[in-house]
């Protein structure tokens, strides 16, 4: 147990892998039933989990990211995150857990490596397929039939690519927000050199952009380390800056051409800016 975190092969079980397959195979009621419908903070050493959750609710945190799922999703749980569940009474779903060599083994002819990371993708579009791939999955795993193994590995082989074709998509969504993010934010900067001196609010700014005013803050904070607000007070603190070093402007100049109504609204900004006044900022340079 490292820490607090119980380490199981199988959740509730002290046992060692219960099965003599490298492959677990169950309804998600049929654990979490056991358990009060809470399966609690563990990691597993060697193992990758997949949940399909067909329908109900399912509260998933894993390495302390929390989300609440009310749809069909595919949930990944790699080796080694720390994760936990909390289930409807109604849920309907399956778990399937893979040890690790297998993993490696049918997963190493994939481009695209969808299993290193924690990934849940929506399902919605894709239940046809997988109700009849988990389903199929289930009955081979229960039974013992000829070729059973064969059957086991060829069905997972197909969630494994379906899993990657969802990671690639997640990955090109990404981008595109991404690159989408990017011009957003150069417009919000250029609007920014435009307009700092009006002092005008960020929802200003969001509103011409077209964006909510928390859109344009997480931009802001994801591709410049900032908020919308910061940057719009780092840009008239450094044209203020400037202005001190460079021009032999008063106080009381620099403020108005700044926009500020009064000199003493300046110097109160500037000092909560940099922990100095303007005066003794001019006389330090």
């Amino acid at each position: 147990m490292p820490g607090q975190i119980p380490v199981f092969k199988l959740y509730g079980e002290q046992r060692a892998w219960p099965t003599p397959d490298l492959i677990h195979c169950e309804l998600i009621a049929e654990r979490s039933r056991l358990h009060g419908w809470e399966i609690r903070a563990h990691l597993h050493g060697d193992l990758l989990q997949v949940l399909y959750i067909q329908s109900g609710r399912a509260e998933v945190e894993i390495d302390g990211q929390r989300r609440v799922l009310e749809r069909s999703a595919v949930q990944l749980v790699p080796a080694l995150c720390v994760h936990a569940f909390r289930f409807s009474e109604d849920i309907q779903g399956h778990v399937l857990t893979l040890a690790q060599p297998l993993v490696e083994h049918l997963g190493a002819a994939l481009e695209q490596q969808p299993l290193s990371r924690a990934a849940c993708y929506p399902a919605d579009d894709h239940r046809g397929r997988l109700d009849v791939l988990f389903e199929t999955l289930a009955h081979e795993y229960g039974r013992h039939e000829p070729g059973r193994e064969l059957m086991l590995q060829s069905l997972i082989s197909a969630l494994l690519v379906w899993l990657a074709r969802q990671a690639l998509a997640d990955e090109r969504a990404q981008a595109l927000l991404s690159d989408r993010g990017r011009t957003h934010l150069r417009r919000f900067q250029a609007l920014v050199e435009q307009h700092y001196r009006e002092h005008r609010p960020l929802d200003w700014y969001a509103s011409q952009l077209g964006l909510s005013v928390a859109h344009l803050n997480s931009l802001c904070r994801r591709l410049a380390g900032q908020s919308g607000l910061q940057l719009l007070h780092q840009r008239l603190l450094l044209e203020a800056k400037r202005n001190l070093v460079y021009t032999s402007m008063t106080i009381a100049q620099v403020a108005d051409s700044l926009g500020f109504s009064e000199a003493a609204y300046f110097s109160r900004s500037f000092r909560r800016w940099t922990g100095v006044s303007p005066k003794d900022f001019r006389s330090q340079r």
